[in-house]
């Protein structure tokens, strides 16, 4: 059985940012997961500096009943860590609560609409078209990629995509919020995620070669949520490693163990 598994012990300035930043790591909704918080936060002593909040993410699995306690796996150093396999039974609990949206328009239409009254707001010509992302993984729901094409529209993604990623952020909250529950949003600029995504998984089948060829934990640069994910997804079915994110944003970064 493959027993890689994910850290998902969070550190932030306040408990609902650290819930936050979980949920955007695991890619799920609140629903699918057991919070426990560690520690609220609150003020230094004698009033000195911030104590950061502290929480920890369990996926729910199959198993998990009302009124049942939750069974994380210990990795012996008081962090919880998740199975590959408890992650998978989750994500099809998901979607039996959210179908995918594949095959409704509406769901395009707001999309597209949103993301393009945002950049006519910020003054950015450019030609919008939203899509469902093909994908083989019928346990997860179904992405909507809204596409961004025009004339050099570089300054749109920003240094490390932070520009791209406040947009998607934004263009989220509001879309969820008019259609009335959770869309997987995913804004590009000019085919940009797809080429990053074919880097990172490059990335992490190298790392990986190298950690089991070394016998030697090798740590990844610092990446946002999104990008953290992809290393996880890909590197999840290799019986040789395992993977684990460390850190505090914006310096969380994903490590890849040897087994």
């Amino acid at each position: 059985m493959n027993d890689k598994r994910t850290n998902l012990e969070i550190i932030a300035p306040s408990v609902e940012e650290a819930i936050e930043k979980g949920l955007n790591d695991l890619g799920m909704p609140r629903q699918s997961v057991d919070i426990e918080i560690l520690d609220e936060g609150g003020k230094g002593l004698f009033g000195l500096g911030n104590r950061q909040a502290r929480v920890r993410l369990t996926i729910k699995s199959e198993t998990d009943e009302p009124g049942a306690e939750p069974s994380p796996t210990s990795a012996g150093n008081g962090d919880t860590f998740l199975t590959a396999e408890q992650a998978l039974d989750a994500e099809e609990e998901e979607l039996d609560e959210e179908p995918p949206f594949l095959g409704d328009d509406y769901v395009l239409d707001v999309a597209r609409d949103v993301v393009s009254e945002l950049l006519e707001k910020m003054k950015v010509r450019a030609d919008v078209t939203a899509e469902y992302v093909p994908t083989s993984d019928t346990r997860s729901r179904v992405p909507v990629r809204v596409n961004i094409n025009g004339d050099d529209l570089s300054y749109l993604i920003g240094r490390q995509a932070e520009t791209l990623n406040a947009l998607q952020y934004i263009s989220s909250l509001i879309i969820n919020k008019e259609i009335g529950r959770s869309v997987h949003l995913i804004v590009d600029v000019e085919g940009y995620r797809l080429r990053r995504e074919n880097q990172l998984r490059q990335l992490a089948r190298r790392m990986a070669d190298q950690a089991v060829s070394t016998g030697r934990r090798q740590v990844l640069e610092p990446m946002p949520a999104n990008e953290r994910r992809i290393v996880h997804i890909e590197l999840r079915d290799n019986p040789s490693v395992e993977t684990e994110s460390i850190g505090e944003d914006p310096r969380r970064k994903v490590t890849v163990i040897p087994q």
